[in-house]
């Protein structure tokens, strides 16, 4: 299994250049964002993972082991990914990634419950986060909600 990650990670290099050169158009328009795990949560609503090439799947998934806010639990299931087949790397952009980062949400959610300086306000919204349960709302109440609940 090392060996195919070696000819990704040669294949992702060799194709560095051109996605540079093509990166302009597209960022010319990209506003900054402060959360780049959130970038690579997104890979299937920008892209329709059943459109993309094997090697685009590939390249995707390897910028997401590779960016350096990604969470155990994205790391650990893009690795799994990659040591199987192309069905298990579209599997993982389709929902795996999702539900991944899902699990890295709700580590950082605890641990701002853990944190004593956390105010009452902000425990609250985060409870009402984990009874939810869902991805999104996990995702909205650390990008948003915790933020809210302080003003």
């Amino acid at each position: 299994m090392r060996l195919t990650r070696a000819a990704v990670l040669t294949a992702a290099a060799a194709l560095a250049p051109a996605l540079v050169l093509t990166a302009p158009a597209f960022a010319a328009d990209a506003t900054p964002s402060s959360v780049s795990a959130t970038a690579a949560t997104s890979v299937s609503a920008d892209y329709p993972v059943d459109e993309m090439s094997d090697d685009e799947v590939r390249v995707a998934i390897m910028r997401i082991i590779g960016a350096p806010t990604t969470g155990r639990a994205v790391y650990r299931e893009a690795q799994r990914a990659m040591d199987g087949t192309i069905e298990d790397q579209r599997a993982f952009l389709k929902t795996g990634l999702r539900l991944a980062q899902a699990e890295d949400d709700r580590v950082a959610i605890f641990r701002i419950l853990a944190d004593p300086a956390t105010s009452p306000a902000v425990r609250a919204a985060a409870q009402v986060a984990l009874d939810d349960g869902s991805p999104e709302a996990l995702r909205y109440f650390l990008e948003v909600g915790r933020y809210e609940a302080d003003a």
